[in-house]
């Protein structure tokens, strides 16, 4: 089973945060673009007096960072999404117990669902998918705020309306008689998007914390497997 390899943003990012300073240096037969794994980072780190599981923690905290995406709509957070390699295969026990921690951290039943060696457990727009890789297993979070994004997509559709009935009306000479509706409607539409919008950033940070805090949990526990 292959190794990960870290490159050097990478490094630099794990001895930053296992240090609160730069990368040390690094051994010059190493070369640049083949990376260094884990066991190389510690056995650097424990030549400057860096621990080893400081080290290993910051490796940890660097993978969920970069397994960090999301999804956007005129520039809001609608999507929140990481995506964790575990370089080993989940036990049936360790998945039993994320779904347990998943119910008690989403305040979520849920479902859980088994295709051959894909798992999943649902709940709504928010899903966590275990997916085999090379190395082991792949584990999956992804989110999106449905009601938002209904709220957002509803409010354009009425300033829609509110222009179409605008022009209609200008058209026809009764624009004057039309303006107390054509501001009802602009001002449902602008308080759907804004009632959208504005829950978005909140919900956005905390769906972000949950997913990093489980993600943590799982990958700590490779160091004892």
């Amino acid at each position: 089973m292959a190794e990960r390899r870290y490159n050097d943003k990478e490094i630099a990012a794990i001895f930053r945060a296992a240090t609160e300073e730069g990368p040390p240096s690094l051994p010059r037969e190493v070369a640049r673009d083949e990376g260094l794994t884990l066991a190389e980072l510690q056995a650097i780190g424990g030549e400057v007096g860096i621990p080893s599981d400081a080290v290993a923690q910051a490796a940890r905290a660097v993978d969920v960072r970069l397994g960090a995406a999301s999804r956007t709509l005129f520039g809001l957070p609608i999507g929140v999404a990481r995506t964790v390699n575990l370089n080993r295969r989940l036990t049936d026990e360790e998945w039993e117990r994320l779904v347990v921690q998943l119910r008690e951290v989403f305040n979520a039943r849920g479902r859980t669902r088994a295709d051959g060696a894909l798992r999943q457990w649902t709940n709504g727009n928010l899903q966590v998918l275990l997916e085999p890789t090379e190395t082991g297993h792949r584990l999956r979070f992804g989110t999106v705020h449905g009601g938002a994004r209904a709220s957002i997509g509803a409010g354009i559709a009425a300033l829609g309306v509110t222009a179409a009935v605008a022009i209609s009306s200008a058209l026809g000479g009764t624009l004057g008689d039309a303006i107390p509706g054509i501001a009802l409607l602009f001002a449902a539409g602008i308080g759907m998007i804004a009632s959208g919008a504005l829950r978005l950033p909140r919900w956005a940070r905390l769906r972000e914390r949950q997913m990093e805090a489980l993600a943590a949990r799982i990958t700590s526990s490779n160091k004892d497997t």
